[in-house]
């Protein structure tokens, strides 16, 4: 980050023009600072992007899985469905709020409509599943949208562990009776099992404002 302080221009101000009578240190000091611009080229802007959205989604995933493992403790795998279909989204809109973000879960293997990619996130999520499907390792990405002003976070979502398969998992195998008939009664179009650990479940998506990134610099 390239930092010019316009400090000639304020040092003239030090002496008013009518009386020269010497002007407050602390005024010379206030004026300059305020006048200082900052010139940030956009590798730096990307890789801030990318180093807010890995916290944001972090964030995220660890208040969604808080809220998750709480649930199913207290009422079991089939009544944390219910939990899911009723707090999840809630729950990222706190984070969104306290990051003044929008984030999003986006799959094609949906399970609730709403998860669905838009515009933007299609040939992004199509990306991330080339790359599960011929082995490449994806990695976080950021593309401006919106005429520059937004930066579209995103990263692949993958099955962490043998707990998502309760949910996720083979109808068949991993997830019991009582658990796929509250998935069937909420979710009728759910397409969200048949996974397996480590694969891929979808991807974070996360709008940042690029102003917002810029005053973090």
């Amino acid at each position: 980050m390239i930092r010019v302080i316009l400090s000639i221009l304020v040092a003239g101000a030090l002496v008013s023009c009518g009386t020269r009578k010497k002007v407050d240190r602390e005024v010379f000091d206030a004026v300059n600072e305020s006048m200082e611009i900052k010139k940030v080229n956009e590798v730096d802007i990307i890789n801030e992007a990318i180093k807010w959205g890995n916290e944001i989604s972090t964030d995220a995933q660890q208040a969604l899985m808080a809220k998750l493992t709480t649930s199913i403790d207290e009422k079991g795998v089939a009544g944390a469905v219910e939990f899911c279909n009723v707090a999840a989204l809630p729950s990222l809109d706190e984070v969104s709020k306290k990051h003044k973000v929008v984030i999003r879960r986006v799959s094609h293997d949906f399970r609730n409509p709403v998860d669905q990619p838009n515009e933007a996130e299609e040939m992004l999520l199509k990306a991330y599943e080339y790359n599960e499907e011929n082995g490449i390792e994806s990695k976080p990405n950021v593309q401006e949208i919106e005429n520059g002003e937004i930066l579209l976070y995103t990263k692949a979502i993958k099955i962490p562990g043998e707990m998502c398969l309760k949910c996720h998992g083979d109808p068949a195998t991993d997830i019991d009776e009582a658990t796929l008939g509250k998935l069937e009664s909420l979710y009728p179009d759910d397409k969200a099992k048949g996974h397996k650990v480590g694969g891929l479940r979808g991807m974070w998506s996360i709008a940042i404002p690029k102003k917002e990134v810029v005053r973090k610099l």
